[in-house]
């Protein structure tokens, strides 16, 4: 530990976000990052606790605390206080396969498990972590690993979101030949396009393809498996198959009016923009517009957000943003202890431009949709919405939600966004390949792994354990190729 009193003598800092009027003019980052030196004053602030829970990865209270890769924290930080970049990066890349993706788009469960969140705020741990693999890539220590010797086995891995490229990767490094299939026409899964761009840079994922290509493996782009015949030639073919395809179908509503024009899933709305942004820089038109409109969120997690910043870069007339939930507290309550993931109010980046761009927070706590009214065309042009309730059932005592008697509003609206989450894996590809699918829409699989009940068969991340943060599909991609390993050879030791 090299500064034990740097959590006293150093308060907690971080990048500067661009103010929100300047940033929604683009789609790209908006943090500028610490300087070196600054950044070495934040990494001393971490206390090398005895027991460091930002590592640990624990489920607590029905949600993670601490880094389900279990990270090296405290040894990383510790290494980059001392302007040690180099070893830092090893000891980072020995339990995390994309720290460049994570440092990016996690919510950090690490720093809110922290021991300095006790008193003050935690250390900046996502941001030490980004410091550590940018550093690695401007300093070209990111390189194709040298892989020491090829085996005789093939691996398919079916998708290339985070656990499939993490799978891929380890079982790579293992010296088996691995190709990837992707649906799409560029790699990534939901990093590529269900992520926005002001969230995660597109060249951040083809920097890492274009390294994984350099180690040796091969993608295969634009190939979806969904047919019987399909599948069967690639369990013949390969030695395993690794199936990550994600938890892509999304929770629909059923309300009257839904059936009409101008109401659709975030996820097409937001990977329409980006394609769009990629293949032309938005020129073409050829995406879900919500320029001039009037845009109703249904949802109020990250997808939603995703939508609001997205809606407003498009030029959006107004944007209302509907939360089932009640509105949580500031702080910390008592049934809520560190190191348990805080249940906080969070303005993330699209509300705070909302209130930037239109004067107020596009959030409607306790709010539902109870019917859409469409035009003679069928497009939508208002919503029926209605305030509701918690309580709990007198006879079973479970929560039951219940509409606000004559508490319905009428809103216009004319494009509607439905983020209210992903609810299972898609069918057809499960039927492909002969696995079965659990009420919950996710594959089940041989007890608490990877395999599945069919031979050579695997499955990974969401399309495992239901929709879940990258940081788990990274996981999970590493966790089955151990288990692909042991297979294939009789051991492991990745």
């Amino acid at each position: 530990m090299g500064l034990a009193t740097g959590f006293l003598k150093y308060k907690r800092r971080t990048s500067e976000a661009a103010e929100p009027l300047e940033r929604v003019k683009h789609y790209n980052e908006f943090h500028v990052s610490l300087l070196q030196e600054e950044q070495m004053e934040q990494a001393s602030r971490c206390m090398d606790c005895g027991v460091p829970f930002c590592q640990s990865g624990m489920d607590l209270g029905g949600m993670v605390s601490g880094c389900p890769l279990n990270n090296l924290i405290p040894e990383w930080n510790d290494h980059v206080f001392h302007g040690n970049y180099e070893e830092a990066l090893k000891r980072l890349l020995k339990t995390n396969s994309f720290p460049e993706f994570t440092s990016r788009v996690c919510p950090a469960p690490c720093e809110k498990a922290c021991t300095c969140s006790l008193h003050a705020e935690g250390v900046s741990i996502r941001e030490n972590e980004l410091a550590i693999i940018e550093n690695g890539y401007d300093y070209q220590l990111m390189q194709p690993r040298r892989i020491q010797a090829r085996s005789t086995k093939r691996i398919a891995v079916i998708g290339s979101g985070p656990a499939g490229l993490a799978a891929a990767d380890l079982l790579n490094f293992r010296g088996h030949a691995v190709t990837i299939f992707e649906k799409e026409d560029r790699p990534g899964g939901l990093l590529m396009y269900g992520i926005p761009n002001m969230k995660l840079e597109k060249h951040v994922i083809k920097r890492r393809v274009d390294l994984m290509k350099a180690e040796g493996i091969e993608f295969r782009l634009g190939e979806a498996i969904f047919s019987k015949k399909q599948a069967d030639a690639l369990i013949k073919e390969f030695d395993a198959v690794v199936l990550a395809c994600g938890c892509s179908i999304p929770r629909d509503i059923k309300v009257s009016g839904r059936d009409g024009k101008g109401i659709v899933f975030a996820v097409d709305f937001l990977k329409s923009t980006t394609k769009s942004l990629l293949d032309n820089q938005l020129k073409e038109g050829s995406y879900i517009s919500a320029k001039g409109k009037n845009v109703l969120v249904i949802g109020g997690g990250d997808t939603g957000n995703d939508c609001v910043a997205t809606s407003i870069r498009h030029g959006a007339k107004s944007i209302l943003q509907l939360e089932m939930m009640p509105i949580l507290p500031t702080h910390r309550v008592e049934n809520n202890p560190w190191p348990q993931w805080p249940k906080v109010l969070k303005t993330d980046y699209g509300q705070q431009e909302a209130i930037a761009v239109f004067g107020k927070d596009p959030r409607e706590f306790q709010t539902t949709v109870k019917e859409f009214i469409l035009d003679q065309n069928g497009q939508v042009r208002q919503a029926i919405l209605v305030k509701l309730e918690y309580g709990k059932d007198e006879k079973s005592g479970k929560s039951v939600v219940k509409e606000i008697q004559k508490s319905e509003k009428t809103v216009q609206t004319d494009l509607v966004l439905l983020a209210a989450g992903f609810i299972g894996s898609d069918e057809h590809v499960a039927k492909a390949f002969g696995v079965e699918l659990d009420d919950k829409g996710t594959v089940t699989t041989l007890g608490e792994h990877y395999k599945t009940s069919k031979e050579k068969v695997f499955v990974a991340g969401d399309m495992r354990r239901g929709q879940s943060l990258v940081v788990w599909g990274i996981r999970e991609g590493r966790e089955a190729a151990r288990e692909v390993d042991a297979y294939l050879m009789g051991y492991t030791n990745l």
